[in-house]
């Protein structure tokens, strides 16, 4: 395995930056304190808000981020409409167990290996993480839920909906991607802006980690989504009532990922914001509020 070096922090930092700018995601947020257990064999991070006999929607976000990142407004306002949210820190992230131990992967020998169509090295998989959320639904006594995932966390919902279909009440993927090969890759001014920030220093690290952002994590979960793959095939099976959001401006996964997702799924509705990039933008989060509420409710009549 390969040190960290200054520069791919930056890199990584980098990133956070473009996921933590204007209109993002993230922001400090005041969560309810989170409680840690072992579930699936890994200490597990977790916390809850909302009436306890409101209807359960688990959320997972993304790449190096905790449940922090879905933001104090975004989860209000699910409470508001009624839902009981069980917020966890995936594996790696956050309050959960780190598996800095298992070291860092080198990124562009693993890339070459999974274009030559190779296993690559990785230390846990999607799969792992959703077993480590349905693991938590039982530890909460939780039969099923509402699925609802954020980009990475998009991605482990529908290994979850794949898995452990009896689980999900619904799916809510959110600006997320199927893998399959042939779409497209972050825009060139995404990778510029990447590209361009400065070495990450330890004061930056500490402010990006208070917001909830694990640079550490992201080379091993880049190797669990690399090791998933092509969800495509699975996906076209489900009969999970699914529900797509994506934005239309997002240079990380553009609109394509999130309409070959709708796509594939047979049950899937679409729904697309303009001004969304790969956030939550405060003037469209009231929108997709909406827009989750208007999907789910009805399904509780079915």
């Amino acid at each position: 395995m390969k040190a960290r070096s200054p520069s791919f922090l930056a890199l990584l930092f980098s990133l956070t930056l473009l996921l933590v700018s204007t209109a993002s995601i993230a922001r400090d947020s005041a969560f309810p304190p989170v409680k840690t257990s072992t579930v699936n064999g890994t200490q597990i991070a977790w916390t809850q808000m909302g009436d306890p006999e409101g209807t359960p929607m688990l959320m997972i976000m993304g790449l190096g981020a905790s449940h922090k990142v879905w933001g104090e407004e975004f989860s209000n306002g699910l409470v508001a409409k009624g839902f009981r949210l069980v917020l966890l820190d995936n594996r790696d992230v956050g309050g959960s167990q780190k598996y800095d131990d298992w070291g860092e992967p080198v990124l562009w020998w693993n890339m070459l290996k999974a274009k030559l169509g190779f296993e690559v090295s990785h230390a846990y998989t999607l799969s792992d993480m959703g077993n480590d959320a349905v693991a938590l639904l039982d530890l909460l006594q939780i039969e099923r839920a509402h699925v609802m995932g954020a980009s990475m966390g998009g991605m482990i919902a529908q290994t979850i909906a794949i898995e452990h279909p009896e689980r999900v009440i619904s799916l809510i993927s959110i600006m997320s991607s199927t893998g399959a090969p042939h779409l497209p890759q972050a825009s060139k001014e995404s990778i510029a802006a990447i590209r361009n920030v400065a070495e990450t220093s330890e004061d930056d690290l500490a402010e990006i980690q208070a917001k909830g952002f694990y640079p550490a994590a992201i080379p091993r979960q880049l190797m669990a989504i690399m090791y998933s793959g092509d969800r495509s095939a699975a996906l076209n099976t489900l009969q999970v009532p699914t529900l797509v959001i994506h934005g239309e401006d997002d240079p990380l996964l553009p609109l394509p990922h999130g309409q070959h997702t709708a796509e594939v799924i047979p049950t899937a509705e679409f729904v697309s914001f303009p001004g969304m990039a790969h956030n939550i933008p405060d003037d469209v989060r009231p929108a997709m509020l909406d827009a989750i509420e208007a999907y789910v409710w009805p399904l509780a009549a079915d």
